[in-house]
């Protein structure tokens, strides 16, 4: 293979390869805090038991809370807590991670195979050796 061909399919391959390893490098220079539910979405106390279950010295938080048992005390006065004051912000980072594993992964084979093809048209492997005729006997 004519050495200028190579180059310009050596060329093609790493512009190919910088598709998916950009995509890549997007992917896990992500920041990692920005997956907890906003503030404005909390789940309430009877919504999140089937997620999390909160104990305060050994009693559950509702039975408490239905209780009377908890209080707020501020410097003027000090009030019952209610099953819909408290609310819950959750972190969804490993529920995102496990959706990115698929997705990085092909990137990653992608990444591999446009290298391989690259050293491999560098080095000269794939170059056209032609047909030769049969030897008759």
């Amino acid at each position: 293979m004519p050495l200028r061909v190579r180059l310009t399919f050596a060329a093609i391959t790493i512009g190919l390869f910088l598709i998916p390893a950009l995509a890549l490098y997007g992917e896990l220079s992500k920041r990692a805090d920005i997956w907890w539910t906003p503030r404005s979405l909390m789940v309430p106390l009877t919504q999140g038991t089937d997620r999390v279950e909160v104990y305060v010295r050994g009693m559950p938080l509702p039975a408490l809370l239905e209780a009377g048992q908890l209080r707020v005390i501020d410097e003027a006065s000090g009030s019952v807590l209610a099953p819909s004051d408290i609310g819950f912000r959750f972190n969804n980072w490993d529920r995102v991670r496990a959706q990115r594993v698929p997705i990085l992964i092909g990137y990653a084979a992608a990444c591999s195979a446009l290298a391989i093809l690259f050293l491999l048209l560098v080095t000269g492997r794939l170059a056209y050796r032609g047909e030769k005729e049969k030897v008759g006997i």
